[in-house]
């Protein structure tokens, strides 16, 4: 796709304390690539990336692809940047929120970061990837398994273990972010919920997308 050349621009948010790994993450994400030297990340930053959605029907099938223009913001973890931080939460439209399996603080942290999103985003009930980083460092495992998934299900969110390091998940883990999102947009007849970081490529504001509102049709639920 060349530059300009796509159906919707979509931003996700990637959170969790600092040294997760938000930052190598995003990077095997965008470029496959892993590099250990990333320094610790100032404020805010992002990547990009174009995809071809194509969503499930009925039956298995495949509807016609929509070319995705994808944002992907890194956020500082440290808390002095948290005012910062906090001022995007509402613009984007999914959330990576990342810990460190070999480190037990950042799993106990996920619960601050949710309360962050339930009251800074678009919604109380945003769509929400937990990942569990760092899954090749298996001999400094501090994280069972077992607790994150019980985490995840009390939250209601999809829960992948991921490595930076390696590639595993890690895609996947974003596969699924933007299937929530399109599908939470195919749920939606008035699309007002929708932020101002997603547009199509004419020009038009997010309320454009819009199908015609209809008085009787309750709105899309959080």
């Amino acid at each position: 796709m060349s530059e300009g050349d796509y159906d919707y621009l979509i931003k996700f948010l990637a959170l969790g304390d600092s040294g997760v790994g938000k930052t190598s993450f995003l990077y095997q994400y965008t470029d496959g690539k892993f590099n250990s030297k990333f320094i610790t990340t100032v404020g805010i930053d992002f990547r990009e990336k174009r995809v071809v959605y194509k969503s499930s029907g009925p039956e298995g099938t495949v509807g016609r692809g929509q070319r995705i223009h994808i944002q992907l913001w890194d956020t500082a973890g440290q808390e002095r940047f948290r005012s910062l931080t906090t001022a995007f939460f509402r613009d984007a439209m999914g959330f990576l929120l990342l810990f460190d399996l070999t480190n037990e603080q950042s799993f106990l942290n996920v619960r601050n970061w949710m309360s962050q999103l339930q009251t800074h985003a678009y919604c109380e009930n945003p769509d929400v990837v937990l990942c569990g980083n760092k899954s090749d460092l298996e001999d400094q495992r501090a994280v069972k398994t077992e607790s994150a998934r019980e985490l995840a299900e009390k939250y209601g969110v999809p829960y992948f273990e991921t490595s930076a390091a390696s590639g595993e998940n890690v895609s996947r883990a974003v596969e699924v972010l933007l299937d929530l999102i399109m599908k939470r947009m195919e749920r939606c007849v008035d699309k007002s919920w929708i932020p101002d970081g997603m547009v199509r490529t004419n020009g038009h504001s997010s309320s454009d997308l819009a199908e015609p509102r209809d008085a009787e049709q309750s709105k899309c639920g959080c």
